[in-house]
């Protein structure tokens, strides 16, 4: 690859990042950060195509940024080609990082630095930040959705979406909500907008899953006949893996994480491991930090690692 081409490589904002980072001039300066910061940390990165450093800052930064998730936006500035703005914001070297908030600017350093400094550098800018109005709605529409007020959950959620849809943690929280209402197919019709990059958000796989568990739930039977058969007949998975799947269904997750760690006590290849898928996907559905999934899977890892 040419000089040229690393260059324009390092300097260039990357396809795909949800506005998170953009080139600006200095015709956009004011809209683009001063206006922009009032609601969202703005970094600005001011660079030259012939500075070495640079090179290594500007992919750093843009990493960093979207990692963040959103908490901050990176803009980049090449002197050479806006040296008014650049004299008039006194840069007299490059890399030089500024940071925005509030149209005015807070914080900032000169050089290329690691990138363990540039992350708490992003931290300390988003933590001095107040909630955001969709991180409000957000933790509005989480807190209804844990009391059981799908409908207030559906509304926060709603707005979110409506408003921007590569919101993917709204997106998958309004999945959900629809899936405990019931309304299956608006769920399956949600989650089909979902582009590629969002497929690995984990409020979207957990909705993935929830609405294929919530399917397989419709066609359950009844968790007292099923119980009373299992009981009966503790050899057969066929009816311990029903039961499982109804008890799921009913939101029993500690009951139904037992019976198919049961089946794969047992058996593990039973089904091509269909016990087994089960559980993981029930990880999904629960987080992967709930205090299901994490006793769970330690129980799963000593039956398959004995």
């Amino acid at each position: 690859m040419s000089e040229e081409n690393i260059i324009e490589t390092a300097t260039a904002a990357p396809q795909n990042n949800n506005g998170l980072i953009k080139s600006i001039n200095a015709d956009s300066f004011v809209e683009d950060v001063v206006e922009q910061s009032q609601t969202t940390p703005v970094i600005v990165d001011f660079w030259a195509e012939w500075c070495g450093p640079c090179k290594q800052l500007t992919p750093a930064l843009e990493k960093a940024v979207l990692a963040a998730a959103g908490k901050v936006k990176l803009v980049m500035v090449d002197v050479d080609k806006n040296k008014e703005l650049a004299a008039q914001l006194q840069i007299q070297s490059v890399p030089t990082v500024m940071a925005f908030s509030g149209g005015q600017p807070v914080d900032g350093f000169q050089g290329a630095v690691s990138e363990s400094q540039i992350k708490a550098f992003i931290e300390k800018l988003a933590k001095d930040q107040p909630p955001s109005p969709t991180e409000q709605l957000l933790e509005m529409g989480r807190e209804a959705f844990d009391n059981n007020d799908y409908a207030g959950a559906m509304q926060a959620f709603g707005q979110i979406v409506q408003a921007d849809p590569t919101q993917f943690d709204a997106v998958g929280l309004l999945a959900r909500t629809y899936i405990k209402l019931d309304h299956l197919n608006e769920a399956e019709q949600l989650l089909a907008t979902v582009p590629q990059e969002g497929n690995n958000n984990a409020e979207i796989s957990g909705a993935v899953a929830a609405l294929d568990m919530a399917k397989q739930g419709q066609d359950a039977g009844d968790v007292a006949e099923l119980r009373e058969k299992a009981n009966n007949d503790p050899d057969n998975f066929e009816v311990q893996y029903e039961l499982a799947l109804a008890l799921q269904a009913k939101g029993e997750f500690e009951e139904a994480g037992e019976v198919l760690l049961s089946i794969i006590a047992k058996d593990n290849s039973w089904n091509d491991g269909a016990a087994r898928e089960q559980i993981v996907k029930m990880f999904e559905v629960a987080g992967q930090t709930s205090e299901f999934t994490q006793k769970t899977r330690r129980k799963l890892s000593s039956l398959l690692f004995r």
